[in-house]
């Protein structure tokens, strides 16, 4: 599977973990192509609204340039949402603040140590898992 395949079907596996604990998601197609500042994915919950950039990996370290994360900064800024990195290591979910990746001189660099180190997990980041929401 190609990278731009996997990066898809990871964001669309978000999308659902979302749906499943009572959130609102959407999926941005060609996020990553518009001329605009936009992020993978925008969820809300009628509380909180996110603007989430994702990564997927089984390397243990991904590069996101800076241009993607200042354009994911404005976006959450125009749209009054809280901007998250979400990292995809393997199964697990990690969703990191913008502060808390790595700059590496012409990118920024989260790795799965900073992930699960300072990372949130799904439920901490979305709530429980629902059936009735």
């Amino acid at each position: 599977m190609n990278r731009k395949a996997k990066g898809i079907n990871a964001e669309r596996e978000l999308t659902h973990l979302f749906w499943e604990r009572g959130w609102f998601p959407i999926r941005v197609a060609g996020s990553g192509s518009s001329k605009y500042p936009c992020p993978d994915i925008v969820a809300g919950n009628g509380i909180r609204r996110l603007a989430i950039e994702c990564k997927s990996s089984s390397d243990e370290k991904r590069y996101i340039t800076k241009d993607q994360i200042d354009d994911l900064a404005a976006f959450a800024r125009m749209f009054n949402a809280e901007p998250w990195v979400g990292f995809r290591h393997n199964a697990d979910w990690f969703f990191l603040a913008l502060d808390e990746l790595k700059d590496s001189g012409k990118s920024l660099m989260v790795s799965f140590d900073i992930a699960r180190n300072k990372g949130l997990s799904i439920n901490e980041l979305a709530g429980n898992k629902t059936s009735n929401n």
